[in-house]
């Protein structure tokens, strides 16, 4: 790579395939990115909020988006029975086998050429760029919930984990989820 602006191209040229991908199955690509999502999150984060902040699209647009995934039967929406004011989001079974067929699966299979510490080299300097890029945007990071500052390996309740934020055991499933809470522990 000669230079910075060759490094733009490329991202702009991948980012073009991606979105060409995720015309597919009948979704828009904003569809596919809110089913990853879901598919992805944790309990606490599979809310409208957590979508609209991790999409870092309008309310508005979020909202239509999931109606859209509830119409086609991909998603179920249900009022949260701790907070009232909650709307809670899941994956349908309809909607987790679709995900399973999900087009940038294509791309991901492309890194199989790659060796493992080129994939590792990648894969870090992209979620730097994503951060930095978050980061001047004021946008939130969403990282892995056993990376939070908030995760403690340990519940003296008896549960494997506990978050120490919001106060709630957590399952080992849980320390592997996206959440709209964390914050990198130092």
């Amino acid at each position: 790579m000669e230079s910075i602006d060759d490094l733009g191209l490329l991202l702009e040229r991948l980012a073009r395939v991606l979105q060409n991908e995720a015309h597919s199955e009948g979704l828009k690509p904003t569809q596919w990115e809110a089913l990853r999502y879901l598919g992805r999150a944790n309990r606490f984060s599979r809310t409208p909020s957590g979508v609209t902040a991790y999409l870092g699209m309008t309310k508005g647009t979020v909202s239509q988006t999931l109606n859209a995934l509830e119409r086609k039967g991909l998603i179920g929406k249900r009022i949260d029975p701790q907070d009232r004011r909650q709307v809670a989001l899941r994956l349908t079974a309809k909607g987790s086998r679709l995900l399973a067929r999900d087009p940038i699966e294509a791309l991901l299979r492309g890194t199989a050429g790659l060796s493992a510490e080129q994939r590792e080299t990648l894969t870090e300097g992209l979620q730097r760029l994503l951060a930095e890029t978050l980061r001047r945007r004021g946008g939130q990071p969403f990282g892995l919930c056993r990376t939070c500052r908030h995760f403690s390996a340990e519940d003296p309740a008896g549960s494997p984990h506990r978050c120490r934020l919001l106060e709630v055991p957590l399952t080992e499933e849980d320390g592997g989820l996206i959440c709209a809470e964390q914050e990198a522990a130092a």
